[in-house]
């Protein structure tokens, strides 16, 4: 069978400045591929797709796309018309009968907001927070009939369950086709087919997901004796990691086992855990903090109850839970930024945290870059000898030689979180708290800051919504579910991800099961009964008209074909009908 070509890309070049972003690129998208793009920031990974999407003409070459192609984007820019609701912007024109039935419909509500009632539909776009108009852009998109959905950093503003359940999804669509910009490695694994690597004005192209394309990418640079072995060094280790550290990516098919283990046969592991922990009890001594049953509230809101926790030196937890749940709050109550209502919070005597929170540090935009890290320290101290001078451990986090004298005001959002973190390291602290760290980072970024994560020898903390991060840096997982209690999560974020599923079918079922109504939601139901009372009786009447036509225009060969079809689509009409008003009338007998 052949495969249907959506869209082409013919010589295109493009540029902003000097340097071009794409140079005579030729490639193409077939109907049902997946394919993730991955690239430095500023590379030219949403130039490219903007080219694709026709927002961005290309300075030359062609776009070739074919004339019945159905195509969205969901660029990083959130936007709508003035005035228009989270219903206009989702659901269009269409009356409320074409979508409240609609199980896929339903789904996409249920997966990225929990479910769907008039009060979210009703909201103002505009009023909505960056990560609820994210999640109202992607519902657009996904009620939509699409041929092919190009996607530029879905996952910002998901929590890891969101972006579980979108990876999901996707794959359940198995006619659409995708192509998604994403620092996010663990989404790129799920729903990639084909990796695309933009850099230097090219695109290189590899087969299968993000750990099939780390492989094939050390493959490439032994193959071709690079000589930057640092950066292949960094690549071989993460490699390794892919191989002893997430079984769950060792099944891949398409990942050549032989080809893995040559690598990576003298590769020592990412973290030497027994150096690690001496190291850490040094610095630390056996206290780094514990609650005692503890009560922990933002403002009047009580987030958790009767909590005992304790962290030791060289512990590294990853903390996952639902928005809203405390995650947050918590570690500002580790850190004495936020009181214990109850019970007692126990700091040990040596602990000197560092806390990257998910807001920018404002500093003075005249400052280099190399002089704000500076202006803390010119050394840092990683433990077990070794040693980063402040010009090292910027480079280590992606500013070059010259990258460092850039001031601060001229960096972009993603550049300041790095400088940031980058200041934070240099104070030497023995305990490093992040919130979520990821944000703004490009994939080769962030696998230099997992590198130098490895060597840290203190106990850290991590909030992220980045699995395949959580994953890389951290031992131990607690989950926060909701229900104003802190889990060990054994098992991981996986774990989690089960709990959240089994207490939503328990929601689901309590809701089936307890009678529990409103007069608003009754008479909604009444009136919907009563107008699908009404279209179901014009449909009667319809449809004795069509009956009475064809037996008129029986000997009418053309006549008859159409009165035929009309009332085909009558009976569709009608049974379409009659299902809604059984759902309406059954919803209603519930609540009663």
């Amino acid at each position: 069978m052949a495969v249907k070509n959506l869209i082409n890309l013919e010589a295109v070049s493009k540029s902003f400045g000097i340097k071009p972003l794409l140079d005579n690129v030729s490639l193409g998208i077939n109907a049902a591929e997946r394919i993730g793009v991955v690239g430095r920031n500023g590379g030219g990974k949403s130039t490219l797709m903007k080219v694709l999407a026709g927002i961005e003409e290309p300075d030359s070459g062609r776009v070739a796309k074919g004339s019945s192609l159905s195509m969205g984007i969901l660029s990083q820019a959130d936007t709508a018309a003035a005035g228009a609701s989270v219903r206009d912007v989702v659901l269009g024109q269409k009356e409320k009968h074409e979508w409240a039935s609609s199980v896929d419909i339903r789904e996409i509500f249920t997966g990225l907001f929990g479910g769907f009632d008039d009060h979210l539909l009703d909201r103002d776009f505009h009023s909505l927070s960056g990560g609820e108009r994210r999640r109202v852009n992607l519902a657009k998109l996904l009620v939509a009939d699409l041929d092919l959905l190009l996607l530029d950093e879905p996952t910002n503003h998901l929590d890891v369950e969101g972006v579980a359940w979108l990876a999901a999804h996707i794959k359940s669509r198995v006619d659409l086709a995708v192509m998604v910009i994403t620092h996010d490695r663990w989404f790129l694994d799920e729903i990639s087919e084909q990796i695309w690597e933009v850099v230097d004005g090219e695109i290189k192209t590899y087969e299968g997901g993000y750990s099939a394309y780390v492989l094939s990418k050390a493959e490439r640079s032994r193959q071709m004796s690079v000589e930057d072995s640092k950066r292949n060094m960094l690549i071989r280790k993460e490699l390794a990691w892919l191989r002893r550290g997430a079984p769950a990516r060792t099944a891949k098919p398409k990942f050549r086992i032989e080809a893995a283990n040559t690598l990576i046969a003298n590769e020592p592991p990412p973290r030497n855990e027994a150096e690690l922990l001496n190291f850490a009890q040094n610095r630390l001594g056996n206290t780094v903090y514990e609650l005692h049953q503890a009560e922990i509230k933002a403002g009047d809101k009580e987030l958790l109850k009767d909590i005992y926790w304790n962290l030791g030196p060289g512990d590294r937890i990853g903390i996952v839970g639902v928005n809203g749940a405390g995650k947050t709050t918590l570690i500002r109550t580790l850190i004495g930024e936020n009181k214990v209502s109850a019970g007692k919070l126990v700091t040990g005597v040596t602990v000197k945290p560092a806390y990257l929170s998910q807001h920018l540090e404002e500093l003075d935009p005249t400052w280099r870059v190399l002089e704000a890290v500076e202006k803390i320290a010119n050394r840092v101290q990683l433990g077990n000898g070794k040693e980063l001078s402040a010009s090292q451990l910027c480079e280590r986090l992606g500013f070059s030689k010259d990258a460092q004298w850039t001031p601060v005001g001229d960096l972009s959002g993603g550049e300041r979180r790095r400088l940031q973190l980058t200041r934070l390291l240099m104070d030497s602290p023995n305990v490093l708290i992040l919130d979520e760290p990821t944000n703004d980072f490009d994939v080769e970024t962030l696998t230099a800051l997992e590198d130098l994560l490895d060597s840290f020898g203190g106990t850290m903390l991590v909030i992220s919504h980045d699995r395949y991060f959580l994953e890389r840096v951290c031992d131990r997982f607690v989950g926060l579910l909701g229900n104003k209690t802190l889990r060990d999560l054994p098992g991981g974020v996986e774990q989690y991800l089960q709990l959240r599923r089994s207490r939503g079918a328990e929601v689901v079922q309590q809701k089936s099961t307890s009678g529990v109504s409103t007069a608003a939601q009754q008479r909604d139901l009444k009136k919907e009964i009563t107008k699908l009372d009404r279209q179901i009786e014009k449909a009667d009447i319809e449809h004795a008209n069509l009956l009475g036509q064809q037996a008129e225009y029986a000997m009418e060969y053309e006549k008859l074909a159409e009165v035929s079809a009309a009332l085909s689509a009558n009976l569709a009409r009608k049974s379409e009908l009659e299902e809604q008003w059984l759902i309406a009338t059954s919803a209603l007998e519930e609540l009663n």
